[in-house]
């Protein structure tokens, strides 16, 4: 027995000891299309020697195997290999629980809609409450906001909760309603709004602020399901080549439970995380100080000035097109914003601020241009969110101030099918404005906003590229005065989204002494037709050295 475990014991050091030795050769791998950025140009090789978790070099293959001659050598097949992407506006838990949730994105029509919801309800009898996401009038034959009734006439014992494609309106039945103590006599709460109908009794869509009357009602995430909402996220990102991301608004518990799985190691990708500026504990987790970890960072917070252009809250200079009463909602006054972003730079945080309407943007580039030298941009690079609808005369004024752009390129096209209607020829000028950004030398970081889009980033590089839907519509794109080019699209999904998060010494780029973060992908998406490109498809996602999918 002895002599048994003393031969286990001895296979088992052998077997660690060949594994630490295989380990810490160089592995090169070679006969890729491979594609990176070295002091802002674009630059090709076909080979990628990496010790560890540490790129050595990009090249020539012959090169590179004179230079490491005892290597691990891995043969690409000819793949695409690309830095590893970053998304710069997501929301991770928000992703996950969409992933454990009734989905609703993209159903063209409200019969359908309804269908999903009343499957997922019946396969999910245990749950207390029946919530989801993804629903957009916008698509339905009538485009008329859905009311309580049409779901307490399948699900009336349980509250259900369905947020709006955008998170900017939600969708409740009676006893939700009923639950948050909404009625006919229920006020306005600052900064949303409870639509009634013509009887004044609450339809049961509420926008904005509003939505977390319904909200406060549901019963907090327990611990494991937080964790396995991250999980599933981490693991969805994974398969889509998403190395790094930008999660867009982080909760104190959220924070303290990636805090916790970044120190065991748990965090697969790298996440830079923007504390949320509505969180009560916000100072609290400022006083914490920046968070500077391998595969976590915090030090920075997002804010909210408006809300989105679909549920016309959207603050505008002039009012909607299609709705000459309503110039949206400021979700933040000047002053609030003011004494948030000199408390959020005090403690030298970045301040990124959601602004979609040209009303919000201009407030917010103004309340910028007020903060001293050491807490304005050029030191803490501020970023505007979406910065959607923008004044022309404002777009050079990104630049002046050195705001970064955290644009996401889907949103041209999700939205291209009411944003007309809801701005009127003259202002879609500035409206998802990225040519006009370009040309005044605005850094965009490129994003998705999932789980609001999809997570997909070859959607948002088609879109970027040629400004059409997955269906290559319209045929010469929309507004395709604004289109990007492949380098500059790849660009802002790299390294200068990797600059926004500070980010740019480590990752977004293949230079040597930067982490060995990369993909392999199945199409040159500088070669292949650019109506291809949302087709692309993953077949290996490297970070740090590993092969995680």
């Amino acid at each position: 027995m002895r002599m048994t475990k003393w031969i286990l014991g001895l296979a088992l050091f052998i077997t660690s000891s060949l594994f630490t030795v295989v380990e810490a050769l160089p592995t090169l791998i070679h006969n890729v299309k491979g594609y990176t950025f070295a002091d802002g140009e674009l630059v090709e090789f076909d080979s990628l020697l990496f010790e560890n978790d540490t790129v050595i070099a990009y090249g020539s293959h012959e090169e590179l195997a004179k230079q490491a001659k005892a290597s691990i050598s891995i043969d690409g097949k000819g793949a695409t290999l690309l830095p590893g992407l970053t998304d710069a506006h997501g929301h991770v838990l928000g992703l996950g629980l969409n992933l454990m949730r009734v989905d609703l994105r993209g159903i063209d029509s409200l019969e359908g809609t309804m269908k999903k919801i009343s499957e997922y309800a019946k396969a999910n009898s245990e749950l207390r409450w029946i919530q989801g996401r993804g629903w957009n009038q916008v698509l339905w034959a009538k485009k008329e906001f859905p009311t309580k009734q049409m779901l307490d006439a399948i699900i009336s014992d349980r509250p259900v909760w369905l947020s709006r494609i955008d998170g900017h309106a939600g969708w409740a039945n009676s006893k939700a309603l009923e639950l948050a103590g909404i009625t006919k006599d229920t006020a306005d709460p600052a900064g949303g709004k409870i639509i009634k109908d013509a009887s004044g009794n609450p339809t049961g869509v509420l926008i904005d602020a509003a939505m977390d009357m319904v909200e406060s009602k549901i019963p907090p995430l327990n611990a494991m399901e937080r964790r396995t909402a991250l999980e599933l996220a981490f693991d969805h990102m994974l398969k889509l080549g998403i190395t790094s991301v930008h999660d867009a608004g982080v909760d104190f518990d959220t924070y303290k439970l990636m805090l916790e799985m970044a120190k065991q190691k748990q965090i697969p990708v790298r996440l830079y995380g923007m504390l949320s500026g509505s969180d009560a504990r916000l100072e609290t987790m400022l006083k914490m100080g920046k968070v500077e970890l391998p595969y976590l960072k915090f030090r920075s917070v997002k804010l909210y000035s408006d809300g989105a252009l679909g549920s016309r809250g959207a603050a505008l200079l002039a009012p909607y097109s299609d709705a000459p009463d309503n110039k949206g909602l400021l979700l933040t006054t000047e002053k609030k914003l003011a004494e948030d972003l000199s408390l959020i730079a005090r403690y030298g945080f970045q301040a990124n601020v959601h602004a979609i309407g040209d009303a919000a943007n201009r407030l917010v580039l103004d309340t910028f241009a007020k903060l001293p030298k050491e807490q304005s941009a050029d030191v803490l690079r501020h970023r505007i969110e979406h910065a959607q609808v923008v004044a022309v005369e404002d777009i050079p004024r990104f630049a002046e101030l050195n705001i970064i752009a955290s644009m996401q390129p889907t949103h041209a096209t999700s939205d291209m099918n009411m944003a007309g209607d809801r701005l009127g020829d003259e202002r879609l000028k500035g409206a998802y404005a990225w040519r006009k950004m370009r040309e005044h030398d605005v850094l965009i970081a490129a994003g998705s906003d999932f789980p609001v889009e999809l997570a997909n980033p070859f959607l948002g590089i088609h879109a970027a590229v040629t400004r059409q839907n997955s269906d290559n519509q319209p045929e010469n794109g929309w507004l395709p005065g604004e289109k990007l080019n492949r380098a500059e699209t790849l660009k802002a999904f790299t390294i200068d989204a990797a600059y926004s998060g500070f980010w740019e010494d480590e990752i977004g780029s293949l230079e040597a002494g930067k982490k060995a973060d990369f993909i392999l992908i199945d199409k040159d998406v500088f070669s292949v037709d650019e109506t291809k490109l949302d087709d692309v498809k993953v077949l290996q996602t490297w970070v740090g050295g590993r092969r995680l999918f």
